[in-house]
């Protein structure tokens, strides 16, 4: 699509917005920027390419934020970019390859996916378990005098090998399961991505990876990955609208920015909630057009 109007630009612009600060609160920016480029009579598979393009920032400023978490992991974190990295590719391959009535026909489940993964809240039950583990490990720390010893690490090598302590299991310690599971959510990226870096979260958590800020550093490095291979696929196949994506970018970047501050004034519960109902009633509206 080309020739887009200033009125059309200003509702993309802040179709972003709402992604990126929806993003940054429950991980579900697709389900704004998506419907919003369907909204503009953006072909869907051109709009999911789009958007996919329009929110490669946020995975990339992610990573880039979460060096601090990232430190001590480089083998993980380079197994995991190259995972993200292929599956990112296989998926947009799976996405420009089958026909465009295929893809009408998936979204509404995978949104109504996202949707429950959203309500059954894996990165909030991680957060609230690793809370637990935190306060065991620091009762058991105490010692007679009632105090915590000033180093209860020698040299932070123990940690590295706990998921419990504040390093990640070693590669060599993951289930195969965890293996298949990432990879399989690294393809879901690259074929559509919404809610992806909520379900990697939930693998990694339910492998017992490392501790929740740990996984979910980790989780932004496959999703960054995934986006950006597969933007370079659909970049080369010249299925991108590129002043949507821009805007759509400009927005999210926008959004993300300005969310922290807000969200700390709305109960989570609210904004989950909201984002739920939001994912059903957009399924089931993308269910009636593509099943009738």
């Amino acid at each position: 699509m080309t020739g887009l109007s200033a009125l059309t630009l200003l509702v993309v612009l802040v179709a972003g917005i709402g992604a990126g600060f929806l993003g940054y609160a429950v991980g579900a920016s697709s389900l704004v920027s998506y419907p919003a480029m369907l909204a503009l009579g953006i072909p869907p598979v051109v709009a999911n390419a789009t958007n996919t393009v329009g929110v490669i920032g946020t995975g990339i400023g992610g990573v880039l934020g979460a060096r601090a978490e990232l430190r001590g992991q480089r083998l993980r974190v380079i197994t995991y970019v190259l995972i993200g990295s292929i599956g990112g590719v296989v998926g947009a391959l799976l996405l420009l390859g089958f026909d465009p009535r295929v893809f009408e026909l998936a979204v509404p489940p995978l949104i109504l996916l996202s949707a429950v993964v959203i309500a059954v809240n894996p990165r909030g039950r991680s957060q609230s378990k690793q809370a637990v583990r935190d306060a065991e490990r620091q009762l058991s720390q105490v010692g007679d005098d009632g105090f915590l010893p000033s180093r209860t690490v020698e040299d932070g090598r123990s940690a590295m090998i706990s998921p419990d302590g504040d390093g990640v299991r070693p590669l060599s310690s993951d289930s195969w399961w965890v293996w298949l599971a990432v990879s399989a959510v690294a393809v879901y990226s690259g074929y559509f991505g919404a809610g992806a870096g909520t379900l990697v979260l939930a693998v990694l958590d339910a492998g017992r990876v490392g501790p929740f800020h740990k996984i979910n550093a980790l989780k932004t490095v496959i999703g960054a990955g995934a986006n950006v291979t597969a933007t370079i696929v659909f970049l080369t196949r010249g299925v991108v609208d590129w002043p949507a994506a821009i805007v759509m970018g400009i927005g999210c970047f926008v959004g993300s920015y300005i969310a922290p501050p807000i969200t700390r004034r709305i109960p989570a519960r609210v904004m989950r909630g909201a984002a739920v109902a939001a994912g059903v009633a957009l399924a089931a509206d993308l269910a009636f057009r593509a099943y009738r």
